[in-house]
């Protein structure tokens, strides 16, 4: 019997009971639970298999409570939260005492967020608390962007998928810190760092990449390998020249938007024929997941031009090949 549901009542019943319910977002499916139930947290955590020093995102109905979840609001920060909220963009701000540390990995800040998604926004208007919601995703692992993505992951694991449809950007939220009261970029993400630098000016990239274990990271998605299909994966700027030097070997290739002509491909997706950025973001995970169902040796992807989202692509792309 299928756990996913469009049930809003149902999803708010199971909440509202300390049990956890994945759930749409406009980036990628959530696991959510209620932020102040330890029960739901720590069931966030085993059932993801995710490490308890990786802080979770809180996420908000709206702006007006941002001042519950945080202690402190930069004035670079609000401006961010004006700009972008509703909408993919996460902060990391000074956490207020009653947030646990448990959703923040110990830390003194806290990620937080308000989805653009009417589903979602729609559940957390009827909720008595916010809710955390990682990936919907056993850890490292490809990112959901579908109900049934997550029925495949967990359908033994939990009682019920809300169903919101495909989700629309595709890939995770932008990830801001602050240091000094300035915005430091902490995860790319679907809001585009040129938009960003449009509200607060010139933004530093702080670096991202952390190892599994030895580094503690400041927000969410900063691990080195992460959003990984279980196949082989590569990434290059020359998908033709890689398929060449895979000889004998069942391939799948991920191009942006101009298809490889070579008989030594088994299977191949164009994520925008038309060269759209957002279309090709919003189509990525779904498309990985496709290429590591076909019981390929390899996956080849492109490397995307590097600026919009293609940096936020090839973020994701260069964790999703880490060994």
């Amino acid at each position: 019997m299928s756990i996913i549901s469009k049930d809003i009542s149902k999803a708010i019943a199971l909440l509202n009971t300390e049990d956890i319910v994945a759930i749409p977002t406009e980036t990628v499916y959530g696991l959510a639970g209620n932020i102040y139930s330890e029960k739901a947290i720590k069931s966030i955590f085993e059932t993801k298999k995710r490490p308890f020093f990786n802080p979770l995102i809180v996420h908000i109905p709206s702006i007006d409570q941002l001042p519950n979840i945080v202690a402190y609001i930069p004035k670079k920060a609000q401006l961010l939260a004006e700009a972008f909220w509703p909408g993919p963009i996460t902060l990391v701000l000074k956490k207020q005492d009653t947030i646990p540390d448990l959703i923040t990995g110990g830390k003194d800040t806290v990620a937080v967020r308000v989805p653009n998604h009417p589903t979602i926004l729609e559940l957390l208007n009827q909720l008595d608390f916010p809710l955390a919601a990682p990936s919907a995703n056993p850890f490292s692992s490809i990112s959901p962007t579908t109900a049934a993505h997550v029925e495949t992951y967990f359908k033994d694991s939990i009682k019920m998928v809300l169903d919101g449809g495909h989700c629309t950007s595709g890939i995770e939220s932008t990830i801001i810190g602050f240091e000094n009261d300035e915005p430091i970029i902490y995860r790319l993400g679907s809001t585009a760092l040129e938009d960003i630098e449009a509200v607060v000016g010139k933004i530093e990239i702080k670096n991202t990449v952390k190892s599994q274990i030895a580094d503690i990271p400041n927000a969410p998605g900063m691990l080195a390998r992460h959003y990984a299909p279980k196949t082989k994966t590569i990434l290059t700027n020359n998908v033709f020249e890689a398929v060449k030097l895979q000889k004998e070997k069942r391939i799948g290739v991920l191009v942006f938007k101009t298809k490889i002509e070579s008989p030594n491909i088994s299977s191949q997706i164009i994520l925008s024929e038309k060269g759209e950025m957002p279309e090709a973001a919003s189509h990525l995970y779904d498309a990985l997941h496709q290429l590591d169902k076909q019981d390929l040796d390899i996956i080849i992807t492109e490397e995307f031009p590097d600026f919009g989202l293609g940096k936020s692509i090839n973020d994701r792309l260069t964790r999703a090949t880490k060994n």
